[in-house]
């Protein structure tokens, strides 16, 4: 008897931010960049600007990987890149506001994936990645400040890396969820 081959993993990169408030627009502008870049096969690139709901329905079509691009706000210097991995294991953080369709963090997102998954038997990513950038400014504006400018075309490397290796490069800090440094 043949069984059918396993579905290769899939990665799922999501574009994260308002254009409409300066900085908060790097992950949109990256996933831009992202889009017209030859990445490998499993590899899907959305803007999902600020659809958070939009997000946590198109992860239920099944990702192995979900790698979020987001500004970060961590209190490093303006276009700094850090690598954040999720803990999936862990569940919203407490305290989780009530779900508002343009507010949403990544962790409501994700909590609100759990929900959906609990409801259909689907499965949320196994791996979770946030590549953030430290903004300087996120006050109402078109455009993204000369620093965060500057750190796109570094954070599309990093995330082109991330995508091909699994692990990024020794130039991100990387951190996990609660802030210290790995």
């Amino acid at each position: 008897m043949n069984l059918p081959a396993p579905a290769a993993p899939r990665t799922l990169v999501a574009g994260i931010g308002n254009v409409f408030l300066t900085d908060d627009g790097f992950g949109v502008e990256t996933a831009r960049r992202l889009a017209g870049r030859d990445l490998p096969g499993h590899v899907e690139v959305v803007d999902i600007g600020v659809r958070g709901v939009h997000l946590a329905y198109q992860l239920l079509d099944g990702y192995d990987t979900l790698v979020l691009v987001d500004a970060t706000a961590r209190g490093e210097a303006p276009g700094t890149l850090y690598v954040i991995e999720h803990d999936v294991g862990g569940g919203p953080p407490s305290g989780t506001p009530a779900l508002d369709g343009h507010r949403m963090t990544p962790d409501t997102v994700l909590a609100l994936l759990g929900t959906l998954c609990a409801g259909t038997g689907g499965e949320p990513p196994r791996r979770v990645l946030v590549v953030g950038c430290e903004p300087a400014s996120v006050d109402e504006g078109l455009g993204l400040s000369p620093p965060v400018s500057d750190a796109v075309p570094e954070a599309v490397r990093l995330i082109e890396e991330l995508v091909r290796d699994g692990e990024p490069g020794e130039s991100a800090p990387r951190a996990t969820a609660d802030g210290i440094s790995t």
